[in-house]
């Protein structure tokens, strides 16, 4: 990261320079994974910022908090898997043109296909389904999904300067969905992955 992004100020300045979903997908993708190597870290959007990287739940503050500035409100999606190993993402609905309404996201992720997705789905149902096959590897696979708005989880996600963990035991309790597929369809996908490794990046992901 460079000397601006230490700035006071930090968010408010970055909200104005990325408006829109695709524009902080972007500057997203510029990050550090957090592989929390020195331990596990719940950062809030603006101390995430500042040492400039980013896990899933990290990456979804910042979204949020970037975003809200520019008329989104600050919601978010949480996956439930298999193995544990879930993953949240900031959700939006497109403000204007032909997908008016419609549904989008932006994250940060180690897996290519858990990357954000522009705003074609009609449902967030519909969103969640697509992240079904990409998170599918040797041990994960999608099993639930929820929303939830970040204001709720009662904490300061914006700028705290300590973990702000009270947002992962929201979710964490929070009832989710249930996505059901096949197990003939898992297995299949999971047989592909076996043999080639992720899936090639899709033309609907951002």
């Amino acid at each position: 990261m460079n000397d601006g992004h230490m700035k006071s100020g930090l968010i408010e300045k970055l909200s104005r320079k990325y408006k829109t979903p695709l524009q902080v997908q972007r500057f997203l993708r510029t990050f550090q994974y957090n592989r929390e190597e020195k331990g596990s870290t719940l950062r809030s959007a603006e101390a995430a910022l500042k040492v400039g990287k980013a896990h899933c739940f990290e990456a979804a503050y910042i979204a949020a908090a970037l975003l809200e500035k520019n008329g989104y409100p600050p919601l978010v999606m949480s996956f439930e898997s298999q193995d544990g190993l879930d993953h949240v993402i900031f959700v939006f609905q497109c403000k204007s043109g032909k997908n008016k309404g419609r549904w989008g996201s932006v994250a940060r992720s180690r897996d290519e296909g858990l990357h954000g997705r522009p705003p074609i789905y009609k449902s967030l149902r519909q969103l969640a389904w697509s992240y079904y096959e990409p998170y599918i590897d040797k041990t994960g696979k999608i099993t639930a999904f929820q929303i939830a708005h970040l204001d709720i989880c009662g904490e300061d996600w914006r700028r705290s300067r300590e973990n702000v963990w009270k947002s992962e035991k929201y979710l964490l309790e929070l009832p989710h969905v249930k996505l059901k597929s096949s197990t003939a369809r898992y297995k299949k996908i999971k047989k592909a992955y076996l043999k080639r490794g992720p899936m090639p990046r899709k033309k609907f992901w951002w």
